[in-house]
């Protein structure tokens, strides 16, 4: 059968001959209000069973012609994806299309390839939509929307299309996709696992000295030095004061709130500390990013203690699950430092309250069913029937795998969040933030920032979080209500500092970090994407 395949790809690449780089189709390909229309067109009638034989025997590629919308790209490739999600002979596995496989310079809106997921355990055919829609307020995290696709003009499934971490994304959000990139892996991928390593630990970022340990638990996507990932292991575990130059602490302690909030346990949180990714940027600095959200809101049930959770200790997972786990040094060394302890819980009480005590997250959800409600009728190869599609809100779905309804399991844990100790406590409030400019009449030129902000609910530290350009690390400098900071009144819950450029520099973006006994709060509220602003020519108007 290889050999038979072997001869069958080399006749095709053989024949192709005077390919073209086709145009670009733009578009929003991963607009998530917008259902996409894929069709893929393959040479051969037995398509399924060549794509079985090339799954079961690797990562090999099918050609065929696919259209997107009405825009047609050439001979690309396509496999079955997923490992857990795969069986031989399914009706609706999920696809990779390689949109580049031999025209290499074919995209969609820039990215080549297109990751197609079959919503395996996820009756609501939601969690991955509407998970990675929420964590991306917080952090940079793949887009995601619905692909009717068919094959040969004949339906295949309504699929969860994922934007894939590649270039583009990496681009997008990094500014750049030359640095290393690694992929923590599943627990199904241990083959031969040497017994002079540490047993079970997956993606933990447990530090081992010998790397051969690492090519176990990591894919090297970038197919980079594994030095940098060793190293970031040894600061984490050995040396975590100096974590914050190589990591980054706030996006890791986002990803780990997000974890916490969605019961997103397919992930660094839970059993196997799998489905993210590491990239590090052009200053040495590793960034996480959430991947395969098919089984967050409960879906995957275990913590890696014991046996799977029961729906009640799902709703009432602890906010701070693993913080004494040495096994999962992300969440026990990060927590160990009290601010990052304090930074972890205002995130995880801000997604808390963005989406979930009101019931934001349910309506979004009933209308991104009603989109999609007449091609799921339509399915004929879908996993759940449409009663149960519609009932998977408010229903645990399944004898035995037991799937919980999103809104049934939200609904307790949003309450129980609300009330548990850790999180109860109001952080303090950022009500008015400036930069002070020329008085009027004055014909002084103002040469330096001089940042106020106003502060109540009890502040024990007001911080400015500064830089002078995009591109450059934040500084930090400690704001003060003295009456000595350009700040007003002594005790008046004015806090002020000034700022005072070193190389002239007549630009500033800076954000307000404001701490009391157990939160954070910023100004402004996303700071992860918006910054205060001031330039010394406004101010001197």
């Amino acid at each position: 059968m290889k050999r038979a395949l072997l001869i069958f790809a080399l006749f095709c690449l053989n024949s192709l001959t005077g390919l073209y780089a086709q145009s670009d189709a733009s578009g929003d390909f991963y607009n998530t209000d917008k259902i996409q229309e894929i069709d893929i067109r393959f040479a051969q009638s037995n398509w399924q069973y060549l794509l079985d034989s090339l799954r079961v025997n690797g990562n090999g590629l099918l050609l065929a012609d696919v259209s997107i919308n009405g825009v047609e790209y050439e001979y690309c490739g396509v496999r079955f994806r997923g490992s857990k999600s795969f069986q031989p002979e399914g009706k609706r596995n999920g696809l990779h299309i390689k949109l580049n496989h031999i025209n290499k310079g074919q995209n969609i809106d820039g990215h080549k390839t297109i990751k197609l997921s079959n919503s395996l355990r996820d009756p609501s055919m939601l969690r991955e939509v509407l998970s990675y829609e929420i964590a991306r307020n917080y952090m940079p995290a793949p887009q995601a929307n619905y692909a009717k696709v068919t094959v040969n003009g004949n339906p295949y499934a309504l699929l969860v299309n994922v934007e894939a971490v590649s270039d583009a994304f990496l681009d997008e959000h990094y500014g750049s996709s030359d640095g290393d990139l690694f992929k923590a892996k599943g627990y199904d991928q241990y083959t031969n696992y040497p017994e002079s390593c540490l047993q079970n630990i997956f993606g933990s970022l447990a530090y081992e000295s010998d790397v051969n340990c690492y090519l176990y638990n990591w894919e090297n996507k970038a197919e980079g030095s594994w030095s940098e990932l060793i190293n970031l292991t040894k600061v984490l575990n050995e040396e975590p004061g100096k974590i914050e130059t190589v990591l980054d602490v706030d996006e890791s302690l986002w990803m780990l709130a997000f974890n916490n909030v969605l019961v997103s346990l397919s992930s660094y949180s839970g059993q196997h500390s799998d489905n993210y990714y590491l990239y590090q940027d052009g200053n040495g600095v590793f960034h996480p990013i959430v991947w395969d959200m098919n089984l967050s809101f409960g879906s995957f049930k275990n913590t890696g203690s014991g046996s799977d959770l029961r729906l009640k200790q799902l709703q009432e997972l602890d906010p701070l699950l693993h913080v004494s786990n040495p096994t999962k040094p992300l969440i026990s060394k990060l927590l160990e430092n009290e601010s990052y302890k304090k930074t972890y819980l205002s995130h995880l009480r801000t997604i808390l309250y963005d989406h979930f005590v009101e019931g934001q997250y349910l309506e979004r959800a009933k209308e991104l069913q009603r989109m999609i409600q007449v091609e799921v009728i339509n399915d004929q190869s879908k996993f759940y029937t449409y009663d149960e599609f519609q009932a998977a809100l408010t229903t645990t779905i399944g004898e035995r795998s037991k799937i919980p309804g999103i809104g049934e399991l939200m609904e307790k844990r949003a309450s129980f969040l609300k009330k548990h100790k850790e999180i109860a406590v109001f952080p303090s409030e950022i009500v008015d933030t400036k930069v002070l400019g020329r008085q009027q009449f004055s014909s002084s030129r103002i040469e330096t920032f001089m940042v106020q902000a106003k502060v109540e609910k009890y502040p024990k530290r007001v911080y400015l979080m500064y830089r002078f350009g995009e591109g450059e690390e934040f500084r930090q400098a400690m704001m003060k209500d003295d009456g000595n900071s350009n700040d007003g009144e002594a005790g008046d819950n004015v806090y002020g500092v000034t700022i005072v450029p070193q190389r002239g520099q007549s630009e500033l973006e800076y954000y307000i970090l404001a701490e009391n006994a157990s939160m954070m709060s910023y100004s402004p509220e996303k700071y992860m994407w918006e910054l205060h602003e001031a330039s010394l020519e406004e101010l001197n108007k």
